[in-house]
């Protein structure tokens, strides 16, 4: 646990305290009524507000959306299951920052919608709420349908067979069973919402804030760090309350049910109703899901002779100190670099949590370890440029600093992947071979590496999408000479003209066929018998 310790104390607790300690802490003195005069003022008022509603409404309209795909996935078998799988995932590990370009293509101006009827939603607030279920689907497709496909159906049937119809049987049998997986998918949502950085600076535009979104501002634009270093307090609260919720939940997960095997539970579909629901959910995939990122890749070919990806290889007339094209390289280099250092410390992570004698301090490190995902990457990648200024750790001038922020993001996906694989292995075998005279490396290379080399290639193909989509720390740190993907979007969006529009939709385009071809990849990895991420 030495080096995970070390590396999330120095790269992410340091930079996070730094900042906070720089916005409460003037002229020698602490300064915490600052905390109640800037929770005072209307307008933060108003970004808590709606940061607090915005995501009870995504959350809310995400699990009506995608609790019918939950039991489609779980209870259904029917042709090209595996491909719809993955179409269904690849939202979730696309970045934020396309995800706002493609609800931008689809209901923004000149979108789809307004070229149809002349309908924009760019201006209102369910641009955001649908992006958020676009982008969450996922979660609870796969955490709550990751269960459902494992309950024992015959519980359900004893049910029926003693007289209560089909719904009051779901809500007294597999409702409550199906309880903890909704209410962690739920949990997950609500956190991954109330953080929303990339798709409601995109579609939010000046009228809609967030948290992050604000924090951003006052750090980038305003440089009034007393009131980030507050909403960053505020933020991180919020985020601990969510995370501790949802440990609690996946413990309930883990103890109180007894499970079958998925690949025994799930039939053809039988009946008018489950065809309805198949294609239902089949529908709600292609509106949802699919046209978004149809339109996405209309928009980048809307000039005739590949125009918009031909402008890529100019520098856009001072728009980039380099050609946009060279993005692509950036990206792939950094998020290859992210990728072993999240590889790295997440095994060690999972290798130390996973023990049995492990203390309580290590076990609750597990929790700590999810606690980038939710704080403010914008503080984190500040934090970055000032705490990271002068010897030993003098790497403002590093392009070190792209990879080891998107490997604070990736890391918690590497332990989540593992530990449960690492918790599964029986310790017998790793004393066997102990007492055969196996030193410690040994019994890790010929027991513990074969049962979790799956484990591990899907641990790194997730540290690799996510590192790609990197965004609120990425705009901080990533030199202007080298920048990424999503900063390159970023940048072209913000700046007037169809060109620069056309190239943004350009870049999004292969920003997520580069993510969908990892994920594709994943799924071919992924154990038939799990539902989990």
């Amino acid at each position: 646990m030495a080096l995970p310790v070390v590396f999330f104390a120095v790269f992410f607790a340091y930079p996070v305290a730094a900042i906070v300690a720089r916005g409460l802490h003037v002229d020698g003195a602490w300064r915490f009524g600052r905390i109640a005069d800037v929770l005072a003022q209307s307008d933060i008022r108003h970004v808590l507000w709606f940061t607090s509603w915005q995501a009870l409404a995504s959350t809310a309209l995400t699990l009506v959306v995608a609790l019918p795909g939950a039991y489609v996935f779980a209870r259904l078998d029917f042709p090209g299951k595996q491909v719809l799988r993955a179409v269904v995932t690849v939202p979730f590990v696309l970045p934020t920052v396309v995800v706002g370009t493609a609800f931008l293509a689809l209901v923004g101006r000149g979108g789809l919608l307004d070229d149809l009827w002349g309908l924009r939603l760019d201006t209102t607030v369910w641009a955001i709420l649908l992006a958020h279920v676009f982008f969450n689907y996922a979660v609870v497709v796969r955490t709550v349908g990751g269960l459902w496909a494992q309950l024992d159906p015959r519980q359900e049937e004893a049910a029926r067979v003693l007289g209560a119809s089909r719904l009051a049987a779901w809500r007294k049998v597999t409702l409550p069973a199906l309880g903890p997986a909704v209410a962690a998918a739920v949990l997950l949502v609500f956190l991954f919402t109330f953080t929303s950085f990339g798709v409601v600076q995109i579609l939010g535009g000046p009228t809609f804030s967030t948290l992050e979104v604000e924090i951003y501002r006052q750090t980038s634009e305003i440089f009034d760090l007393s009131t980030a270093a507050v909403l960053t307090l505020v933020q991180f609260a919020a985020v601990g309350a969510i995370l501790v919720l949802h440990a609690w939940t996946v413990r309930r997960r883990e103890s109180a049910l007894r499970l079958v095997d998925a690949s025994l539970t799930a039939r053809r579909p039988r009946g008018a109703a489950q065809w309805a629901m198949l294609g239902s959910v089949l529908a709600t995939v292609a509106v949802l899901l699919v046209l978004p990122l149809a339109v996405l890749v209309q928009r980048s070919l809307d000039a005739p002779g590949f125009a918009y990806y031909k402008a890529l290889t100019h520098d856009g007339g001072g728009t980039f100190l380099v050609a946009p094209i060279d993005a692509i390289g950036n990206s792939l280099r950094y998020a290859a670099v992210a990728t072993v250092i999240a590889v790295l410390i997440g095994a060690l992570a999972a290798a130390g949590l996973a023990r049995r004698d492990a203390g309580r301090l290590v076990r609750g490190f597990d929790a700590l370890l999810m606690l980038p995902l939710g704080v403010s990457a914008v503080t984190v990648g500040f934090g970055f440029l000032i705490t990271l200024d002068k010897p030993p750790l003098d790497l403002r001038g590093s392009w070190i600093l792209v990879p080891l922020a998107q490997a604070l993001v990736g890391a918690p996906f590497v332990v989540r992947t593992m530990l449960p694989v690492l918790r599964a292995v029986d310790e017998r075998l790793r004393e066997a071979a102990a007492v055969l005279g196996a030193s410690p490396w040994r019994v890790w290379r010929e027991v513990d590496l074969p049962i979790v080399r799956r484990a591990l290639l899907i641990a790194a193909g997730f540290a690799f999408a996510v590192s790609l989509g990197e965004f609120g720390a990425t705009v901080f740190i990533a030199r202007p000479d080298h920048p990424t993907l999503p900063v390159a979007v970023a940048r072209l969006l913000g700046r007037p003209g169809d060109l620069n529009y056309g190239q943004a939709m350009a870049l999004s385009t292969i920003l997520m066929v580069v993510c969908a071809v990892a994920l594709l990849v994943l799924e071919r990895l992924r154990p038939e018998r799990t539902g989990e991420f």
